[in-house]
């Protein structure tokens, strides 16, 4: 069931309550968690946190936790499946589900005693009506069995009467049950093909602390995080980002009007957020300008970086925009400062030369005292590689931790060993989609393309984790994209095979839908690997979050 009124039908109730938060490992479910955390702690509500990196997790997790807890928050998990029928659970428990994965299981929605959505619904959800999906089993057979039970009580020396309009009623009846069902599945497998996603989990809890008057500047910087977090990883179409971030502004402009007379407003702990249109090239405020355009999937894509061609372009473009080798490739808090005032402008104006129209985008900054300087996108790739990192052989809660831990302004050692971790992570895909590309690598089976990591790939274990590997797939169907002379190649999806772990000989596949500009983010490989492990009896686990994940 959708809750209208976040505030009535979810905090308060559970605001006197022990809650279980159940957290899917992304990014836009931790700034959400961080932001539930802050509100959770305002108001002293008792609560335990446990991560969750699929489906067995989530139900693990649940069997642990449900003899002493009554009410679950899911947050980016549980709302694309039949939670009642995957859990079990007691008649009393309570889920209320934040989840941006779409489409929303129709059991979910019309459950109105233990499923609560905590979802927007002008998200264009288009679920079917109940009546469409369900109907009354004890209708459809009441009026036939009715005349049987009479039947068999007759004495049996009586003759039945052979009632002909009955048995037309009853064949009429089956006829439009078979109808109806064949309209049901037909309805149900256009709702349910394609997988996509919605409104920000983190932006929807800002909005509960917005109307609870508990917002702050940190649950505002969390909350843009996890809007960004859609942008980088291509979840959301760039209309409902821009749309997005229109409403995060608003809510910027607003703190920052409210802080403007308060004295703390220049000191050295403040936190100062700013609207910025900024460069499309990732963490290049912490790396050199040289290698952050190497290693950035717009420019490494449009200059072909893997080319000899696209190395010289490259040098070309440099020289265009009058900036020496030696500034370039030195970090940029290094750079001279009348190089860095007018620096955005300059790339601009050699960008649209070079047919790079769009190298600025909407975003936001922010300034921790006068030193400490982030844009959302650099707090994404940070905590990204902290909660996927294979540095060292941590659990996957240990690395959960950390990467929360990284959101918070009291803990900048971690999100710079973030930022050194994604830094690394970005070069290894980068060598990645060249070598793939200059040893064709990428085959086109028919309808789609495919691209299988061996084992001994460098930074081959990088990739056995699902948000670097979908990472890597869409930079490799970009870079191919831009390489290939086969225009039908152009408009195929993309599979991606890695090992997951080489001793039990298990690999992980993802799927990403053709690369396009225009396109609608709407992924359908979650029911084809379904399909295609049915059709084939492989043994495949289905666990991850994204259906689209394997």
């Amino acid at each position: 069931m959708f809750i209208a009124d976040i505030r009535k039908e979810f905090y308060e109730v559970v605001a006197n309550q022990r809650v279980a938060l159940l957290v899917a490992a992304d990014i836009d479910a931790l700034c959400a968690c961080k932001i539930l955390q802050a509100l959770f702690h305002c108001d002293q509500v008792q609560y335990t946190l446990v991560p969750v990196t699929g489906w067995q997790d989530l139900g693990t997790a649940f069997l642990e936790h449900k003899e002493q807890f009554r009410y679950f928050v899911l947050i980016n998990c549980g709302a694309n499946v039949d939670l009642l029928e995957m859990l079990q659970p007691d008649d009393d428990s309570i889920f209320f589900i934040c989840d941006t994965h779409r489409p929303v299981d129709v059991v979910n929605v019309y459950n109105d005693t233990q499923i609560k959505l905590l979802i927007k619904q002008d998200d264009d959800l288009g679920v079917p009506t109940y009546d469409d999906i369900f109907r009354d089993e004890d209708d459809e057979e009441g009026g036939d069995s009715g005349n049987e039970s009479d039947e068999g009580s007759e004495p049996s020396g009586k003759r039945r009467r052979f009632d002909e309009g009955a048995v037309e009623r009853r064949i009429e009846r089956q006829r439009a049950k078979r109808e109806w069902e064949a309209r049901r599945r037909e309805i149900l497998f256009d709702y349910e093909q394609y997988e996509y996603h919605g409104t920000s989990a983190a932006m929807m809890f800002f909005e509960l602390a917005w109307v609870l008057t508990k917002d702050t500047k940190d649950m505002l910087w969390w909350a843009v995080i996890g809007l960004t977090d859609q942008w980088v990883h291509d979840k959301i179409t760039h209309m409902k980002y821009v749309t997005d971030i229109a409403t995060m502004q608003r809510h910027v402009s607003r703190h920052n009007h409210r802080n403007e007379d308060e004295e703390n407003s220049l000191s050295i702990d403040c936190m100062r957020i700013s609207f910025e249109y900024d460069l499309r090239l990732t963490l290049y405020q912490h790396w050199s300008l040289y290698e952050s355009i190497c290693n950035s999937c717009y420019t490494s894509c449009h200059f072909k970086l893997w080319t000899l061609n696209g190395q010289k372009k490259l040098q070309e473009f440099l020289a265009d925009m009058g900036l020496p080798l030696k500034q370039v490739r030195q970090k940029f808090n290094s750079m001279d400062m009348s190089i860095k005032e007018n620096l955005r402008e300059v790339i601009e104006e050699s960008s649209n030369k070079y047919g790079m129209k769009d190298i600025r985008i909407q975003t936001f900054g922010v300034h921790f005292g006068f030193k400490n300087r982030f844009l959302a996108s650099d707090m994404v790739h940070a905590t990204a590689a902290l909660l996927e990192s294979t540095e060292k052989d941590e659990s996957d809660s240990d690395n959960f931790i950390k990467a929360l831990d990284s959101l918070s302004r009291s803990n900048l050692d971690r999100l710079h060993s973030g930022i050194d971790q994604a830094k690394k992570k970005l070069i290894a895909v980068q060598q990645t989609v060249a070598s793939c590309i200059c040893t064709n690598l990428i085959l086109s089976q028919g309808p789609f393309l495919y691209c299988y990591l061996m084992e001994g790939t460098p930074d081959v274990k990088l990739f056995s984790k699902p948000m670097a590997l979908t990472l890597l797939c869409k930079y490799l169907l970009k870079a191919f994209v831009h390489s290939t002379r086969n225009k039908r190649c152009k408009l195929l999806p993309l599979i991606m095979a890695a090992p997951k772990d080489v001793e039990k000989g298990t690999v992980i596949v993802v799927g990403i839908p053709p690369e396009s500009e225009t396109s609608d983010k709407k992924n359908f490989f979650g029911r084809a690997f379904e399909k295609a492990a049915e059709s084939t009896s492989s043994r495949t686990l289905h666990d991850h979050f994204d259906t689209s994940s394997k």
